[in-house]
């Protein structure tokens, strides 16, 4: 089988004891598993001075090869043009935005480097796999180092409308450089049109079939909506049933309802907007006193970005006049967490909630309200409350879908859930385990590695 190498922002590298970060990072190491190969990027680490000499670490068939970044290279490249341009830009926040150019400079710049020790380190005759939005020039770089196999690039993240895109200073040249994969897979049909257009209109692209043809390029283009492991998540929920915490959280609860919300510490995922639609619940449903409790799990992200440090104390300080507003000695409304957690504590806590709140303003996918869907009980699931914007809210039909800036609109998604019968919540989550089944994690890396090897099969061919 040909030889995989996957190269992505971060490399999850093994450590004895340690689980895997999440369910990505196992589906690409399953992918890596079956071929052999490589996976490379950034280790995490700061150093003086750049580095092109990688650190290798070999597991199984199962090559890791990672880099640091220098201090310059971590401010300008990532926490600047990938993660305070084009995150902000891609999630429609364009208040957020903070160019510089500089940091487009550093971009490309990190970009061209990971090409030059990448092409080192390839054998010739792989497939090479390149992930996400912080990669968007990588592919080009390494035609220019000249590598010549079949490269595909997944984008994990929303694609803007052209007039959003638009206001990127430099947005050409990432559509140029997207227009050098073979392969470019996003996460939903509106994703795919929007790059569609933004080709068409800026270059005068023409479109046959699921192949773009632009400036001398052939693209083949698809959608891959990413997925989780249905099986492993129901198993890892039903284990919880034994877990220490969770059977406390459960005495804790007692009779009242758990509306629970986890994510990364992000403006993207709506967070204010969900702590403004529960303080709403409890003054309009009175009868909600007592008998509901509304846990959020907001995990530190990107903390050295000011936004993210000023959603944090907006959280914080929201929680606290929420609490302070409505507790009673017994009863305390909000549990607000920043902090981050196992992957099967959090399991169990969806396990034991009944609603499960995602409410992200935009999202490519959203797997947190996968795994909250396969963590129910098929007997007596919970109801998930999903934004519209998010991606998953295309597969996702049984849930309840609302507008994420509408907070009266979350208010009544929550209390219809809270009022549910169980019949009904047995019909939704029947519903949305069928499709997150059919379109699990593993069906979709071999789609995606399916397509990418006809790329291979027919250059090979010269067609």
């Amino acid at each position: 089988m040909t030889r995989l190498v996957v190269i992505s922002n971060r490399v999850s590298v093994p450590e004895p004891g340690k689980p895997q970060a999440g369910g990505l990072a196992v589906a690409i190491t399953g992918a890596l598993e079956e071929c052999g190969g490589m996976w490379f990027g950034w280790d995490g680490k700061i150093s003086q001075t750049p580095s092109n000499h990688p650190a290798t670490v070999q597991h199984d068939n199962i090559t890791y090869a990672t880099l640091p970044l220098s201090r310059e290279d971590y401010e300008d490249y990532y926490l600047g043009f990938s993660n305070e341009v084009v995150w902000p830009v891609f999630h429609f926040n364009l208040g957020a935005m903070d160019f510089r150019l500089s940091y487009a400079r550093a971009y490309q710049r990190v970009n061209e480097r990971f090409a030059g020790v990448l092409s080192t380190l390839l054998e010739g005759g792989e497939l090479i796999w390149v992930h996400d939005y912080h990669l968007i020039p990588l592919g080009k770089a390494l035609r220019q180092q000249g590598v010549q196999d079949p490269v595909g690039f997944f984008l994990h993240i929303p694609f803007p409308c052209y007039d959003l895109l638009r206001a990127l200073p430099g947005y050409r040249g990432l559509l140029d450089d997207l227009l050098h994969y073979d392969l470019l897979g996003f996460q939903t049909e509106n994703d795919l049109h929007a790059f569609r257009q933004a080709v068409v209109e800026t270059f005068g692209a023409v479109i046959v079939d699921d192949t773009i043809e632009c400036n001398g390029q052939q693209v083949r283009t698809g959608v891959y909506p990413v997925g989780v492991d249905v099986e492993e998540l129901l198993a890892e929920a039903e284990r919880s049933n034994v877990n220490e915490q969770a059977r406390q959280l459960k005495v804790d609860l007692g009779d009242r309802d758990l509306i629970l919300g986890a994510d990364r510490l992000d403006y993207s995922k709506g967070l204010v907007q969900r702590f403004n639609a529960f303080e709403a619940l409890l003054r309009d449903f009175t009868h909600r006193h007592q008998r509901t409790v509304f846990m959020q799990i907001a995990s530190p992200s990107r903390c050295a970005i000011p936004e993210y440090d000023e959603l944090r104390r907006q959280l914080e300080e929201m929680a606290g006049h929420i609490n302070g507003t409505y507790a009673e000695f017994d009863w305390m409304p909000v549990h607000y967490f920043n902090q981050t957690y196992p992957r099967e504590v959090l399991i169990g806590l969806f396990r034991s909630a009944r609603v499960g709140l995602v409410t992200p303003l935009r999202d490519g996918m959203n797997l947190v309200c996968k795994e909250f869907v396969a963590a129910q009980s098929p007997d007596d699931p919970g109801v998930l409350v999903l934004s519209e914007l998010a991606g998953a809210a295309n597969e996702l039909s049984g849930a309840l879908l609302v507008n994420p800036y509408d907070v009266s609109t979350i208010v009544s998604a929550i209390e219809q859930a809270l009022n549910m019968p169980l019949d009904e919540r047995r019909e939704r989550y029947q519903q949305m385990i069928s499709v997150l089944r059919r379109n699990s994690l593993l069906e979709w890396r071999r789609r995606f590695l399916k397509h990418l090897r006809r790329q291979q099969q027919q250059a090979a061919f010269g067609n």
